[in-house]
């Protein structure tokens, strides 16, 4: 029983983190306001949804990466590890 509640709240707070990195990265579109604020937040978004999914065992992020179509320049601020990883 308690297996099963911590997957459900793993598949929750991975379906969360999710939900977050695509907000985050429709308001990288719009002209209006600071750009690398909202760059920012996509990068940090985007990380904590990596960690989220490794935590749950999903190591290779190429297929969310091309699904969410995240951009290269939110790839570029989270570091070597996972663009290396990508290949």
């Amino acid at each position: 029983m308690l297996d099963h509640e911590i997957m459900a709240e793993r598949a929750s707070s991975l379906g969360e983190a999710e939900r977050q990195v695509i907000k985050t990265i429709a308001a990288l579109a719009p002209a209006a306001g600071d750009r690398a604020v909202r760059l920012a937040e996509a990068q940090k978004a985007v990380w904590q949804y990596f960690v989220q999914r490794e935590l749950c065992g999903f190591r290779r992020h190429a297929e969310v990466i091309r699904d969410l179509n995240i951009p290269p320049e939110v790839l570029n601020g989270l570091g070597a590890s996972h663009t290396i990883r990508q290949r």
